[in-house]
């Protein structure tokens, strides 16, 4: 045989397996676009576009169990129909109607109620759904059609919305490195030096919580037992503090990157209302590398808020999962669909699950309180207390409080109900923060740094008052430095200029206002404190 003979052999060969291959590609392909599955893919859509509506406020694992749940609860009602119907492009065509009519309600009744919160809609609303129920039923029976030829397009669709959903979820939650700052600008410092006897810090930040001056004017409430309890035990408590900027994730990227957010990152302009760098500044921060770079280990707790968790922390401490038998995630799913009727029944009362969800936590941080100041080697703890912020979960005593009794039909808060919450949660915080504090003090062998502070003051007030905060410090022989109207940009340009070698420049201490949303167009806010 010639040997162009052999080699053509060869190639149609090759060609011919090549072929094989394509074609048993497509039949596999087309097999898989032509069976229907779409319902089950329509029934984990709902829980994955809410985990990205959502993207950076939670994290992506609190959906695991809707999602699971959900595409269940599609499949079985995909069988079910089919046991009826026996057609299964048929079944999946009338399961795919009712589940989007099932996941579509709760977003329609809470449409309705925004538009019309005078009005008692749940009965006709219901009748509405049910109306269209029927008629779903009725079209998909009384149809000739056997829907074989519109299954690949269901299913393409379905397929299209998660991974859009999916993508959505990954680019929001994308990791980053440990080491790599947040922010274009951040002035960490690479040549800190370690003392001897290196401090553990603890950066304690209590959620909204006000100024003693404040306290006393506006709700009427002394708070002076309390200051005067910090300052026993060596505390500095700053009499004209304000924070710096009058929303929490603004303030802290500014507290632990020690610059004012106008110049930490070019892209904090006026005109944008993005949060995803501003995310990244707060979790990677300035003040977080200084401490690794030295040697320290960080320490983070749950939160609930996925932006202001450090999950790469060396010590990510977070309650028992699951704890209150439904998640806050599940609670809010639960009420975009039908099955937010479960709620109006009494049979399930996300708004409980919020309140427990938030006391677990609460409670996680002052029980390992004492497990993290043993911890060997130096520590810097981050430790965010959503408390005295809303929902309104203890009273004056510790005993658990129901949320919903704190506001009105629209979930809005009376100046009278946010009042009596906001000033119960400080008296019950209070308690616990003084036993924190005396652990931490008794179980250190070399003193402590302790910052306590507020991001930033109370809810529902002018402009200026938003800002009066608590800030008090616990600095060994440095408490000298410190000055009535510091600010929380000044907090760690401080610490490491006193015990790590800093060359840091103390800034002048300013607050800007931004409303919402755009909350990077500042204006600045005079202190009148102390004149």
């Amino acid at each position: 045989m010639m040997p162009w003979m052999i080699l053509f052999r060869k190639r149609f060969a090759s060609d011919s397996f090549a072929g094989k291959r394509i074609f048993f590609m497509k039949k596999v392909l087309n097999g898989i676009l032509n069976t229907p599955w779409f319902p089950i893919a329509i029934s984990a859509y709902p829980v994955l576009a809410l985990l990205s509506a959502n993207a950076g406020q939670i994290q992506p694992t609190a959906g695991i169990r809707s999602l699971l749940v959900s595409a269940a609860f599609g499949g079985i009602l995909y069988f079910v129909i089919w046991l009826f119907l026996r057609q299964a492009h048929k079944s999946a065509f009338l399961a795919a109607l009712w589940l989007a009519l099932f996941f579509t309600f709760g977003h329609a009744y809470i449409a309705v109620d925004e538009k019309y919160p005078e009005t008692n809609y749940t009965l006709w609303l219901a009748m509405v759904w049910i109306a269209l129920f029927m008629f779903a039923l009725a079209w998909a029976l009384r149809s000739r059609s056997t829907f074989v030829s519109s299954t690949a397009a269901f299913n393409t669709i379905a397929l299209a919305l998660l991974v859009m959903s999916v993508g959505q979820i990954r680019l929001e939650g994308k990791p980053r490195s440990v080491h790599a700052l947040g922010a274009s600008h951040a002035p960490a410092q690479n040549d800190l030096t370690l003392p001897q006897y290196p401090p553990d810090v603890y950066y304690i930040i209590l959620d909204s919580y006000a100024r003693e001056d404040f306290l006393k004017m506006v709700y009427d409430y002394d708070n002076s037992e309390f200051v005067e309890a910090l300052q026993k035990r060596g505390f500095y408590v700053a009499a004209c503090s304000r924070s710096n900027y009058v929303r929490t994730e603004i303030s802290l990227a500014s507290s632990l990157n020690m610059m004012y957010i106008q110049e930490l990152d070019d892209a904090f302009t006026p005109e944008s209302t993005a949060r995803r760098r501003l995310w990244d500044a707060l979790k990677h921060s300035a003040v977080r590398q200084n401490f690794e770079s030295l040697g320290y280990e960080t320490v983070n707790f749950a939160t609930g808020f996925a932006w202001m968790e450090l999950e790469d922390a060396d010590h990510f401490i977070t309650p028992p999962p699951f704890n209150s038998g439904l998640t806050e995630f599940e609670g809010l799913f639960l009420r975009t669909t039908l099955a937010r009727y479960v709620q109006d029944w009494g049979w399930v009362d996300p708004d409980e699950v919020l309140g427990q969800s938030f006391r677990d936590r609460f409670s996680n941080i002052f029980d390992n309180i004492n497990d993290v100041a043993n911890m060997p080697g130096p520590q810097f703890s981050y430790i965010h207390l959503i408390s005295p912020h809303p929902p309104f979960i203890f009273d004056a005593e510790g005993n658990p409080t129901y949320p919903p009794d704190f506001w009105n039909e629209q979930r809005q808060y009376p100046n009278d109900k946010y009042q009596k919450g906001y000033t119960n949660q400080v008296i019950y915080l209070n308690t616990r923060v003084l036993e924190a504090v005396d652990t931490i003090l008794e179980e250190s062998d070399t003193p402590p740094i302790i910052i306590i502070q507020g991001d930033h003051g109370a809810w529902m007030q002018p402009k200026d008052r938003r800002m009066w905060i608590l800030n008090a410090y616990y600095l060994p022989e440095n408490n000298d430095k410190l000055y009535p109207a510091i600010s929380p940009v000044n907090t760690f340009r401080l610490v490491f200029n006193s015990y790590f070698g800093g060359r840091y420049e103390m800034l002048e201490d300013v607050s800007y206002f931004s409303p919402v949303p755009n909350l990077y167009d500042f204006t600045m806010m005079p202190n009148s404190c102390g004149q």
